[in-house]
């Protein structure tokens, strides 16, 4: 165990080192210390430091740590990825620093003890935030089994589901690389929980599982056994259960306590002398009141930021300064930090062997093949694909899941990975002579949409110029162009004005604005060979729940906003094929954009028409004025702004809705000559069959 740290003095010179979202936790605690000064805030990426230093008015930023030692800091608050958390701590050790370390620890067994030795050889404090254990509600269930409300406990059940913020594109981070990572970063909770209800772990089963629910995380489901001192501990740790829940239960010999963290209440059931069913009626009862209460109450005292988020977090940190600062032993000592890694490590080292030897499978030697499609799993794409096949075409797919048809064909050479992951993108392109860049986000966060689409493009233009594809077609949207601010009448055509407000359209417009400009920068400044495609509303067989524009598709019910005789840019799916085809085809149309829209005018309510006649895919449609859709849109910003978070829906959302017309069609029919095989009218019977 590292000495206690010096005695009572005036200030402690804190530096904050990572600002990731649990930094704001760190600053908010030590802000409420009269015996703390923040003197600095240390993260790689300035920006983000900046935002976050400007906003808790931390008047030094830097890179590195080097960069502050002229601010003398006593201690060092090491809040970045478990895989920097040595050397970082090291670096902090050797500067002076008292160090707090998030959990875990580190990574491996041998990185602990050179984090404790070097402490130890500075005659510094090190600790570990094992936040968990200060979480009020879990401090009062430990009472509780403390003073044998309980009795003696058998069973100790922690059961936890969360979720990741999604992959945002860019080299692998830690989450997606390793397969321990969800492992590493809840299970160490969960341990160092169990031995605080029961005892020292004496032996430890881990079991972890892969759902495939999303590509990025690979084990995302995990159960461990601990054999404690005083009972059995199991841990349930999902990334699939809903609703989320973190949960304890331990069970005794005369009653049992239950913790739910997210609502935090604290429920004791006890074994009651007489009937065994009389007994559970009345601690039903009395805990049913009880809750009746205590939510509301703690809703309340959420709302009014009595009760702040993290409470856990916020806690342990404060505890460790102020036990700098009184010259007392920390919290959570390094051994303890050190145990709960030498635990964790050997089905870490599984889990990452695992991992590691299927990201390796996916950068395998493969043989050329002249043709990529990305997005090949999507509607556009997979009808590419079909199409290229069909014609004895050999095609090379990137997927982020393999689908059992491409699979089983031989001639489609699959590469499974992220469309935002640079080293996947240049393998699947090495070789290609053409190559459909489909892939783009649909949905989700603004990471999302960031990873697949902008981080997508990007990777996919690099890895055209670095192996000199001779051909890139480009599948854009006509979202990038200006909707609201369009004047009615007035022909579309490739030099339409593009969207002055991305940011107020939505994730997707904004992100295939940028990706669309991307393509058009390389071409210009770096001589990509490329083809800008801008098809209309995609339709056909498969995509019969897409909502068409001027439509919100809203709890299964589609919304029609305005008048049902407002044209809308229909094009069937095999059509945009056609065009695709064109456009690798076709030598002297490099760097050239085409909106590739049927030239058949329709309405709108003749596609709604065609879809009420359907057997088969029958969606409940309600028609809304314009006015009364603003005036809603108008409720969701006030409350937006009153909650100050971002909504999604605004006034210039719903006056964006209008869709495009009068398409002028030169362009597309003259030089890159298309014309329309199957057609709207075709194409709805096909999609849509009424009976």
């Amino acid at each position: 165990m590292n000495e206690p740290g010096p005695g009572p003095r005036k200030r402690l010179r804190v530096v904050i080192i990572g600002a990731g979202y649990v930094a704001r936790h760190h600053i908010s605690a030590l802000r409420t210390l009269d015996f703390v000064d923040i003197v600095a805030l240390v993260d790689v990426d300035l920006s983000v430091a900046s935002a976050l230093a400007g906003e808790f008015g931390i008047g030094r930023v830097a890179a590195t740590l080097t960069e502050i030692s002229n601010e003398s800091p006593d201690v060092a608050y090491v809040l970045t990825p478990p895989e920097s958390h040595c050397k970082l701590t090291l670096q902090a050790l050797d500067q002076g620093c008292h160090v707090l370390v998030e959990k875990p620890m580190a990574e491996t067994v041998e990185e602990c003890a050179a984090m404790i030795s070097a402490a130890s050889q500075r005659g510094r404090v090190l600790s570990v935030n094992h936040s968990d254990r200060f979480d009020p509600v879990v401090v009062r269930a430990l009472e509780l089994v403390k003073s044998g409300a309980c009795g003696e406990p058998v069973v100790l059940d922690i059961i936890r589901s969360s979720e990741y913020p999604p992959y945002g594109g860019g080299p692998l981070p830690a989450m997606v690389r390793q397969g321990s990572y969800p492992f590493r970063d809840l299970g160490t909770h969960g341990l160092y929980l169990i031995e605080s209800f029961l005892g020292p772990i004496a032996a430890l089963e881990v079991l972890h599982r892969e759902s495939g629910k999303d590509p990025n995380l690979k084990f995302d489901e995990w159960y461990a056994l601990a054999t404690c001192e005083r009972g059995i501990g199991r841990l349930q740790i999902s990334w699939n259960v809903r609703p989320m829940q973190n949960r304890l239960i331990l069970q005794g010999t005369r009653g049992t306590v239950e913790v739910d963290r997210f609502l935090q209440v604290c429920r004791v059931n006890r074994a009651l002398p007489g009937p065994k069913f009389v007994g559970m009626v009345i601690s039903g009862f009395a805990n049913a009141v009880k809750e009746t209460f205590a939510i509301p109450f703690n809703v309340l005292r959420f709302a009014t930021s009595r009760l702040k988020p993290s409470p856990g977090i916020r806690s342990g940190c404060a505890e460790f300064a102020r036990a700098i600062h009184e010259g007392r032993p920390p919290p959570v000592s390094a051994a303890e930090g050190s145990r709960i890694v030498a635990l964790m490590e050997p089905a870490c080292r599984k889990a990452d062997a695992e991992r590691a030897a299927e990201l390796a499978s996916r950068l395998a030697p493969i043989r050329r093949v002249p043709l990529l499609v990305t997005g090949a799993a999507g509607f556009l794409g997979s009808a590419l694909v079909r199409r290229l096949r069909a014609s004895g075409s050999e095609v090379r797919v990137l997927v982020r899941k393999p689908l059992l048809w491409m699979q089983l064909d031989p001639g489609i050479q699959v590469v499974v990975g992220d469309l935002g992951d640079p080293e996947v993108v240049s393998h699947a392109v090495e070789g290609v002579e053409v190559l459909y860049h489909v892939g783009a986000a649909m949905r989700g966060s603004a990471r999302e949409f960031a990873a697949g689409t902008v981080w997508g493009t990007r990777n996919v233009i690099a890895a055209c110029l670095k192996w000199q594809v001779k051909r890139l077609v480009y599948v854009s949207s006509l979202s990038v162009l200006d909707h609201a601010g369009r004047m009615t009448g007035v022909p579309v055509t490739e030099t339409s004005a593009l969207e002055p407000r991305p940011e107020q359209r939505g994730f997707y417009t904004q992100s295939k604005l940028d990706a669309e400009r991307l393509v058009v920068t390389a071409i210009e400044n770096q001589g990509l060979a490329a083809v800008i495609i801008r098809p209309g509303q995609i339709f056909g067989p498969g995509a019969e729940k897409a909502a068409p524009n001027g439509v919100v598709a809203i709890g299964g019910r589609w919304i029609a906003v305005g008048p049902g005789a407002q044209l809308i840019p229909l094009v069937y799916v095999e059509d945009v094929v056609d065009a695709l085809l064109l456009a690798a085809a076709k030598g002297d149309i490099a760097g050239r954009c085409f909106n590739v829209v049927d030239p058949r005018q329709s309405r709108q309510e003749e596609y709604l028409a065609a879809v009420r006649g359907n057997a088969v895919h029958r969606v409940r449609v309600h028609r809304v004025p314009v006015p009364v859709f603003l005036c809603l849109a108008a409720a969701v910003e006030l409350l937006g702004r009153v909650l100050r978070r971002p909504v999604p829906l605004t006034r210039y959302r719903v006056r964006s809705l209008r869709p495009l017309a009068y398409f002028q069609l030169d362009a597309v029919r003259r030089d890159l000559g298309w014309e329309p095989r199957v057609g709207v009218e075709e194409g709805l019977a096909q999609t849509f069959p009424q009976g």
